[in-house]
């Protein structure tokens, strides 16, 4: 037994020890006056005798501490991806509750060693700690410390912050209570869960996590040393903050682990030469803030305040691996976008101090203001030339931009450029660096984008990228975004014809059309193609792998805009938010990606309309299942159109990625993907849809307040790449496949057409009295004439 404990009395007479039916906290009280007493000293007599009335008064007023018994500490709302990578976190605190028994000793060690050492020993104080304290100054008591663990629980649970000599007291009848009630196990598992350890951290398993980015049973010595030395001050020892000053402890915390025979000092030499590597703190290990995002809210309407308390885990659908790819390709996009636009000058200017031993803290006061946005390191410019940029980034580090590096910035280095948009030392611009370590000046995109990918055949979401960047904006595009699908939404419109005897090789004419009010809903309309030329007579699917409008008109003014309107709700569609207007041929309406993912999922599926799914499960703190989703099967309730309405589309839609705008994707090498570009008036939106027998996905690019994304801005040039980029990832591993011809349908040469619409039935032809315009000569065609006329 150590000398700090508290050897139980045998009571002997009266006058040796106090009554056995006062309350355990007197008879303790007692016992510390009587060994002061032992002591001799008449200072110490007196205050023994004080405490021993304090803790007479105070004890029957002890808050009830049966809740510790049964701790369970607030727990934040957990978003896991399909194979349990953390996606995100929700709650004012961050908690992992961990049981005793699953803490490595090594952790435990390093607490014991700097916290209490003797906390096995003592009966939850630390007599001569409190007694050498008081007698350092009874007047500055605050600032002893002398707590054990057991103290600092009673304190953390139930007491004020305050440091005073009441609060003491009664942080010491609380100690006394705690261990009267509670195993030494317990009461340790509380401490380990329960302090604060900085970063939003309560507990060594979350701090484990926060800091070094890896389970608290993989924790080092030296790691666990680290973190031991946060609960006397976690803003002080905070080793990302402050690592001098934590270094310091860590190796004082090695050296008390070696006086205590917790490991040998060769091991402490190993821990002290370890170099520590901490984890970025906003680096999440996968970006998928929208769908962390969307969950919380989900759960929130159906849990509300417990959301974030209770320790929910949700379990999603998402692929963790495909989500960071399709985040990275989405950022790639619209990247690649804003470096074909023009500069619009530096983000702010700073005033940079004329002595240079403090222009350092000026830059890391301004870069406060503009934090890097992943990839895009924002950087004060010291040195500006038309040649040579020379900025200061967050951490300190200088970066020098040259050549090529410039180029997206020529019109702030150009001295005839306004001045608001000029690089000039002090400029607070955006860096970028390339695969080999040189570095290129940019600007944040203005444009958004969204792309989300599901399982066509039973729903389940496998990627959702909402916007650029959820930092900048939380708006989620791809579940609140309402746009104009624009020529994407022609399929839809086709698979409606293929009902009402259209096949591929009906020949519709690709000549000029015009409109009166009554047929738009609004005003006389006279559209036009992409490209302003009109083709004359075509197969259907020609007119569809081109995107010719005219065909598309033609084809709804055909089977009537009021039966199209009815017949896309079977995709999901509102019919309201379609108007039944020969405009809808060319997608005037709106949607959201999540809604065109679904709509697609119904011609990858074979006909099947199937309800996204986001969660999959939903788990207590202990792992129970609350709340589980079965993924739709598709089932004939769940028929939305005839199989074989969907198969002709897909041969359609693959005509379109073999010969049509989307004929880039070839590059993929795979005979099984089909889809569609969409690009709306204007160009104020760019889509692409597509597909295979197991994934859809869809990009879309736009501004949020609607603007022309540029005359040669189209779905082909500007979402098409990041869809392929994601899928060239996410179609790897999944070998090419088909669905089979299904019933009621004839391949007419390499045509697939529904039976009774074969050669000799169905609609042959569609607007053939319409005359094509005089057309313009072709630039090949101007020079023929030239020749002809030179000779």
């Amino acid at each position: 037994m150590s000398d700090d404990s508290v050897t139980p009395m045998t009571p002997a007479s009266p006058r040796s020890s106090a009554p056995r039916d006062w309350p355990k906290g007197l008879r303790v009280a007692a016992r510390v006056l009587l060994w002061a007493l032992g002591l001799g000293g008449a200072a110490l007599v007196t205050a023994a005798a004080l405490v021993a009335v304090a803790l007479a008064v105070a004890y029957p007023n002890l808050p009830d501490i049966a809740g510790l018994s049964e701790y369970r500490p607030k727990l934040p709302l957990r978003v896991l991806a399909a194979d349990g990578t953390l996606l995100g976190e929700f709650g004012e605190e961050r908690r992992q509750f961990t049981p005793i028994r699953q803490i490595p000793k090594v952790m435990k060690d390093a607490v014991l060693a700097i916290e209490d050492a003797h906390f096995y020993e003592h009966g939850g104080v630390d007599y001569k700690g409190v007694l050498r304290a008081g007698m350092a100054s009874l007047s500055e008591f605050k600032s002893q410390g002398a707590s054990t663990i057991t103290m600092q629980v009673a304190r953390n649970f139930y007491l004020s912050t305050e440091k005073t000599f009441t609060r003491k007291i009664y942080e010491i009848l609380l100690a006394l209570k705690i261990e009267s009630q509670l195993s030494k196990e317990q009461i340790l598992e509380v401490y380990m869960n329960q302090i604060y350890l900085g970063q939003r951290a309560y507990g060594f398993a979350a701090a484990s996590e926060v800091y070094f980015g890896k389970p608290i049973h993989d924790l080092t010595v030296a790691e666990a040393a680290m973190l031991a030395g946060l609960p006397k001050a976690p803003s002080a020892y905070n080793p990302i903050a402050n690592p001098r000053r934590a270094r310091t402890r860590q190796l004082h915390i090695l050296d008390r682990m070696v006086d205590n025979g917790f490991i040998t000092a060769e091991q402490a030499e190993a821990a002290r030469q370890q170099t520590l590597r901490y984890r970025k703190a906003a680096e999440p290990a996968v970006h998928a803030q929208y769908v962390a995002e969307t969950v919380r809210q989900l759960v929130y309407a159906q849990y509300g305040e417990d959301t974030y308390s209770r320790g929910l885990n949700v379990h999603v659908t998402i692929d963790a691996a495909g989500q960071e790819v399709a985040y990275r390709a989405l950022r790639k996009g619209l990247m690649d976008y804003e470096r074909r636009q023009v500069y619009r000058g530096p983000e702010a200017y700073v005033d940079l101090p004329s002595d240079p031993k403090e222009v350092d803290t000026r830059i890391a006061e301004a870069l406060a203001d503009h934090p890097d946005n992943d990839e895009l390191r924002a950087a004060v410019v010291v040195e500006a030339s038309p040649k040579k940029v020379v900025a200061v980034l967050q951490s300190g580090e200088t970066i020098t931009v040259t050549g090529e590096g410039l180029r997206p910035v020529t019109s702030g280095l150009s001295e005839r450029g306004p001045p608001k948009n000029r690089i000039r030392p002090g400029a607070v611009v955006r860096a970028v660096q390339g695969p080999k370590g040189d570095w290129t000046l940019t600007q944040q995109p203005e444009v958004e984008g969204a792309l989300v990918s599901m399982n066509p055949t039973d729903g389940t979401i496998r990627t959702m990228v909402g916007g650029f960047d959820f930092d900048k904006s939380k708006f989620n595009h791809v579940t609140q975004a309402w746009r104009q699908p624009g020529s994407s939404f022609k399929p839809f419109i086709y698979s409606a014809a293929l009902e009402k005897g259209f096949t591929p090789l009906t020949i519709i004419n690709d000549a000029p059309l015009f409109f009166d009010a009554t047929a738009t809903g609004s005003q006389p309309w006279e559209p036009k193609n992409y490209d302003g030329k009109f083709e004359g007579p075509m197969p259907l699917k020609q007119g569809l792998a081109k995107s010719k409008n005219m065909v598309s008109i033609r084809i709804l003014q055909a089977i009537g805009p009021a039966y199209a309107q009815d017949w896309i709700t079977r995709f999901g569609f509102e019919a309201e938010r379609h108007p039944a207007f020969l405009t809808m041929a060319l997608g005037a309406g709106t949607v959201t990606p999540l809604q065109m993912a679904c709509a697609y999922s119904v011609f990858a599926n074979g006909g099947y309309r199937v309800a996204p799914v986001l969660i999959a499960r939903i788990t207590d703190a202990k792992g129970r299942v609350l709340q589980e989703t079965k993924p739709d099967v598709a089932d004939p309730a769940m028929r939305a159109i005839d199989a074989r309405n969907a198969f002709v589309m897909t041969q359609l839609l693959r005509e379109v990625t073999r010969t049509g705008t989307a004929a880039r994707a070839a590059s993929l090498h795979r005979p099984d993907i089909a889809g569609k570009t969409g690009t709306t008036n204007d160009s104020l939106d760019a889509w692409f849809a597509g597909y295979q027998p197991d994934l859809v996905a869809i990009v879309w690019i736009g501004y949020d307040t609607p603007r022309k994304l540029g005359d040669r801005e189209t779905g082909g040039g500007l979402a098409l790449p990041v869809w392929m980029n994601y899928m060239s990832y996410a179609l790897r591993s999944i070998p090419p496949r088909s669905l089979p011809p299904p019933e009621g349908v004839v391949l007419h040469g390499s045509d697939w057409m529904y039976e009774e619409f074969g050669p000799g039935a169905g609609v042959a032809s569609l607007g053939m009295e319409d005359q094509l315009p005089p057309q313009a000569p072709t630039e090949d065609e101007r020079k023929s004439i030239l020749d002809l006329f030179k000779r």
